[in-house]
């Protein structure tokens, strides 16, 4: 288990890192900053795989909605994060998406 909540922090960090380049287009909208949250809470067990889940849930739509192709890397590096509570595997896409919007 140890690994697997090593690899939920690195995610979070990798997505923490191209966060702005989300909240610069979307101020107002938390989803990717609540996901990076959760990973992070599920790893101190706050909370259970569930929501951790809806956060990345929240944070892909997220990214759907912004109009911006580097905010929308980095809000589904948000919810990769978040979704390897679930599957540690998560936390690979997690590190492409935020390469993917640095790259932008």
């Amino acid at each position: 288990m140890e690994e697997h909540f090593e690899r939920a922090l690195w995610a979070a960090d990798q997505a923490e890192e191209v966060l702005s380049y989300f909240e610069d287009r979307a101020p107002d909208d938390l989803r990717p900053r609540e996901a990076i949250a959760a990973a992070r809470a599920w790893v101190r067990g706050e909370i259970g795989v569930a929501k951790a889940r809806e956060s990345a849930f929240a944070a892909h739509a997220a990214a759907r909605e912004v109009q911006d192709q580097a905010a929308t890397f980095a809000a589904r590096a948000a919810g990769h994060a978040a979704a390897t509570a679930h599957v540690s595997g998560h936390a690979i896409h997690a590190a492409a998406y935020a390469a993917k919007a640095m790259a932008e």
